[in-house]
């Protein structure tokens, strides 16, 4: 080193955290952790919650639903020509009776026996004796089962208990999948144009002169 030049001053040093610090960082890690724990919920496989955890099936709520739905609407169905002239008489009062309340038209479950005649694309006019020429009655007999008329008829449920739109859209369409499997696969509705079938079913109530029921059973006599 030449004689008169001055030496570096060393860096200055971190200081050293103060023990109070420390104590409080881990003070604050606990309090993090028992916080996750208290929010944390430990789910048994195979129990009630683990169920609910589980990814919707549309397919499997409809065969679950559908029986209970196919006893109600049969225990509650009127039979057609006394449900035309209640509605004719009093429509508020004849739903008040025999219907379920719903948004978009109360559901009014029916019994009705006629002679099968036009259809079209899987949707049959019935000539129902004992009704006004001036009520049109169908049938829709698939393969596509249109509407949600089925899952709204017991009226218990609701949208609040599906995650969202699309899940209560689906249970709907499953629901009819399910009724069209265990009531109309075996028919063969290029056959029935002319013949008597017997119907129970649901239909809502937009039209009162023009009923589009949605069966539970169809007996072709």
């Amino acid at each position: 080193m030449t004689q008169g030049s001055a030496s570096p001053a060393p860096a200055p040093k971190a200081p050293a955290p103060s023990r109070r610090g420390l104590f409080l960082g881990i003070a604050a890690a606990i309090v993090v952790a028992a916080g996750i724990a208290v929010d944390t919920t430990v789910v048994q496989i195979g129990s009630e919650a683990d169920a609910r955890q589980q990814a919707f099936s549309p397919d499997t709520y409809g065969a679950e639903e559908f029986p209970r739905i196919q006893e109600f609407v049969t225990s509650k169905a009127v039979d057609a020509e006394t449900l035309a002239k209640e509605l004719e008489a009093d429509k508020d009062a004849a739903v008040e009776q025999y219907g379920t309340p719903a948004s978009t038209g109360a559901i009014l479950p029916v019994t009705v026996s006629g002679v099968v005649g036009e259809g079209k694309s899987g949707v049959y006019t019935l000539a129902v004796d004992g009704l006004s020429e001036e009520i049109t009655v169908r049938v829709q007999t698939g393969p596509a089962i249109n509407g949600t008329d089925l899952r709204d008829a017991p009226g218990d449920i609701e949208f609040g208990q599906f995650k969202n739109q699309i899940q209560y859209q689906d249970a709907g369409a499953a629901i009819n999948r399910a009724m069209k499997a265990a009531v109309l696969d075996g028919i063969d509705g290029a056959t029935l144009d002319g013949k008597t079938i017997q119907v129970t079913g649901v239909f809502r109530l937009i039209n009162p002169k023009n009923w589009m029921i949605t069966p539970v059973s169809l007996e072709v006599q």
